[in-house]
C-alpha cells in the first residue's frame, strides 16, 4: 500500500498508543442499522471481473465467483437505496486479495474464496471485486451519502493451499492441533479447519515475509515500497516482527488509506485477545490520520467501531456468554477489554422467537444497567454463517423486521432481509444455501416495493430516534404490546413509542411518561398527527405498526 508507505516515513501518526475507546459506546453505535452484504453476491457493476484470477463458475452450487463487485455496490449507495431503509452503516465481507484457486471443502464440495475470508494478500484489494480506486469510489459515494463503511477483516488464518496457491512458511502457520474448543488452548492455539491455514498469532518469534508475498510483490512492482513501509511501521511502534504485527500493521492500512469506519472482527474468540487490542490502537491512530487528510470526511464523525464476532455468544448467557465474558471452560475473557466496542448477539434469532415483550426488557436491562451496560451489541435474524437464522423460508418478513428493527441493541440487516430472499436454496450444501445472489428484478416487483417499504419506515424512524437502540425500554400495554423508549444521555435526549400487532383502523395507546400533556405527535408509520389526552394518543388509520415521535412543543 504506496500511501502507507509515504505516510509512516513522513512520521505521520508517531505518537503515544491510543487506548482503546472506553464505554460508554457513543449512542449512535449502540443504535445503528448496519446492513450487512456479501460483496460477491449483492450486485454485478462490472462484469469485466468476474473471472478475475482466472476463476472459474466450475464450483459446486453457490461455491463459485458470481460476479458481485465494489462498482456494484457504489451504485446502489449513489441510487439512495440504503438512505431508503435507514442504513447507518454498510458493512461488506472482507475485501482482502483471496486465493486464486478452489478446494474441496468438506461435504460443501468444490469451493472458491467467493466470501472473503481466505486471505492470500492483506494488502491487495481482491480483484474479483474490483480495484483500489473502486474501493476508494465507494467509500467516498458511502460517505456522501452519510454511511459509514465497516469491513469484514481477519487475522486468525490465511486461505487454504490450493493447486495454485501456496503454503505458508512453518513459522508463519501451525500445522495443528486441531480445535475441541474444550479450553482456551483448545480454541486459540489450535487449527480452526482442515481447510485453512491457521496463522500462529501467539507467536514471540521474528519471521521474514514469505516467499509468495516477496514474489508477488517484486511482479506487481511493489516489494521495495511495501518493505520501506514495514521498516516503518515496525520503527515506530518498536513491535517485534511476529506474525501478528505484520498482521496488525496490514489491516490498520484499510483504514489509513481508505477511510473505513470500522471493522467487523472474523473469528476473534480463536486468536489471542491481545493482537485486537493491538489492533485498536492501531485503528484509532490511523482513522486519526486519514482524518486530518480528508477534510470533506463525512459529516458527524464518529469514533473508530469495532464489532466482533464470537461465535456462540450472545445477551443473556446465549451460549458461552457468562455475562459480558466468553467462557473458554478454563479462562474467561471479556473481549471489551480488548478494544471491542460491541459483539454480535448470535442468540437474537432464536431468542426473538419467542413473545417480543418479555424478549425486549431483559435485552434493555442487559444494555442500560447490566453486565453490557455502555457497550454495544449487534442483533440479527439471519447472517452467513449461522445455520439456524429466526425464518429461514421467510414466511413473516413483516413481522421479522418489526422484531428486529425495533429490538434494543444495533441491528444487522443481512443483504435480502427487506425483500425475503429465502435462506433455503435447492440443490445447496451447508451455509451455501444462507448466500443466494440478491435479486434485483425482487426488489423492483410490486411485492417487493412494499416489503422494502415497510423495513424503510421502520428504518428511517429508528435513525431519527437513538432511543430505539440505546435507550431504556418501558412497557406501557401487552395488548396492544405498547412502548416507550427513553434516552438522555449527555446532549442527547430522545423519546419514542410504539405500538405493535396492531390489525389496523382506529386505535388509542398509552404514551406514559414519554409524551406530556398536549404534545402533538406523529406515527412515522402512518403519516398521522394526534395529541395526547390525559395521557393517550389516538389514531383514526393505523397500519399494523405505530412509531410515535413528537412533531412540535406542548401546547
Amino acid at each position: 500500500m504506496a500511501l502507507a508507505v509515504a505516510l509512516l516515513l513522513a512520521g505521520i501518526g508517531v505518537c503515544a498508543p491510543v487506548a482503546a475507546s472506553p464505554p460508554p459506546l457513543d449512542p449512535f453505535w449502540r443504535n445503528a442499522t448496519v446492513y450487512f452484504l456479501l460483496t460477491d453476491r449483492f450486485r454485478n457493476g462490472d462484469p469485466g471481473n468476474d473471472h478475475a484470477a482466472g476463476r472459474q463458475r466450475d464450483g459446486d452450487t453457490l461455491r463459485s465467483f458470481e460476479g458481485g463487485d465494489l462498482a456494484g455496490l457504489t451504485r446502489t449507495i449513489e441510487s439512495g437505496y440504503f438512505n431508503r431503509l435507514g442504513v447507518d452503516a454498510i458493512w461488506t465481507t472482507p475485501l482482502i486479495e483471496n486465493v486464486h484457486g478452489s478446494v474441496i471443502e468438506g461435504q460443501g464440495g468444490k469451493s472458491y474464496g467467493f466470501h472473503g475470508y481466505w486471505p492470500l494478500d492483506w494488502t491487495a484489494v481482491d480483484p474479483s471485486v474490483g480495484t483500489r480506486r473502486d474501493l476508494s469510489r465507494m467509500v467516498a459515494a458511502a460517505h456522501r451519502r452519510g454511511l459509514r463503511v465497516i469491513v469484514d477483516v481477519i487475522a486468525n488464518h490465511a486461505g487454504p493451499q490450493t493447486d495454485v496457491d501456496p503454503r505458508w512458511p512453518a513459522d508463519w502457520v501451525r500445522p495443528g492441533p486441531p480445535c475441541d474448543y474444550k479450553s482456551y488452548a483448545g480454541t486459540v492455539s489450535c487449527e480452526l479447519t482442515f481447510t485453512l491455514q491457521d496463522m500462529r498469532t501467539e507467536s514471540t518469534q521474528p519471521v521474514d515475509l514469505p516467499p509468495h508475498l516477496v514474489d508477488k510483490w517484486r511482479r506487481e512492482g511493489r516489494l521495495d515500497a511495501e518493505r520501506a513501509a514495514l521498516d516503518a511501521f515496525f520503527a515506530r511502534t518498536g513491535y517485534p516482527r511476529t506474525p501478528r504485527y505484520y498482521l496488525v500493521k496490514w489491516l490498520s492500512d484499510w483504514i489509513r488509506e481508505y477511510g473505513i469506519d470500522g471493522f467487523r472482527v472474523d473469528t476473534a474468540k480463536h486468536v489471542d485477545p491481545e493482537l485486537w487490542a493491538d489492533l485498536r490502537r492501531e485503528a484509532d491512530l490511523a482513522l486519526t490520520d486519514w482524518r486530518a487528510r480528508h477534510p470533506d470526511r463525512i459529516k458527524g464523525d464518529k469514533p473508530f467501531y469495532m464489532v466482533g464476532e464470537v461465535f456462540n455468544f450472545g445477551l443473556s448467557d446465549f451460549g458461552n456468554a457468562r455475562g459480558s465474558a466468553y467462557d473458554y471452560g478454563d479462562r474467561k475473557v471479556d473481549f471489551h477489554a480488548h478494544g471491542f466496542d460491541a459483539l454480535i448477539n448470535m442468540g437474537f434469532a432464536s431468542q426473538s422467537r419467542q413473545p417480543l415483550p418479555q424478549l425486549y426488557a431483559a435485552m434493555s436491562d442487559q444494555l442500560t444497567a447490566g453486565a453490557f451496560a455502555g457497550y454495544g451489541t449487534l442483533n440479527y435474524i439471519a447472517s452467513h454463517d449461522d445455520m439456524g437464522p429466526r425464518d429461514g423460508a421467510r414466511t413473516d418478513p413483516l413481522g421479522d423486521a418489526e422484531a428486529l428493527l425495533l429490538a434494543p441493541g444495533a441491528a444487522q440487516v443481512y443483504y435480502g432481509d427487506e425483500i425475503g430472499r429465502s435462506l433455503i436454496v435447492p440443490d445447496s450444501r451447508g451455509d451455501a444455501t444462507l448466500r443466494s445472489v440478491f435479486d434485483w428484478s425482487v426488489a423492483r416487483s410490486a411485492k417487493g416495493r412494499a416489503l422494502i417499504d415497510h423495513w424503510g419506515r421502520l428504518g428511517r424512524f429508528r435513525q431519527r430516534h437513538p432511543a430505539i437502540g440505546a435507550g431504556r425500554h418501558s412497557e406501557l400495554s401487552r395488548t396492544p404490546f405498547t412502548f416507550a423508549r427513553i434516552l438522555d444521555e449527555g446532549p442527547v435526549h430522545d423519546r419514542a413509542v410504539v405500538a405493535l400487532g396492531l390489525t389496523g383502523a382506529s386505535v388509542t395507546i398509552p404514551v406514559g411518561t414519554a409524551f406530556a400533556e398536549g404534545a402533538v405527535l406523529r406515527d412515522a408509520y402512518s403519516g398521522e398527527r394526534t395529541t395526547v389526552r390525559k395521557g393517550m394518543a389516538a389514531l383514526r388509520r393505523a397500519g399494523r405498526v405505530v412509531l410515535l415521535e413528537a412533531t412540535t412543543r406542548v401546547r
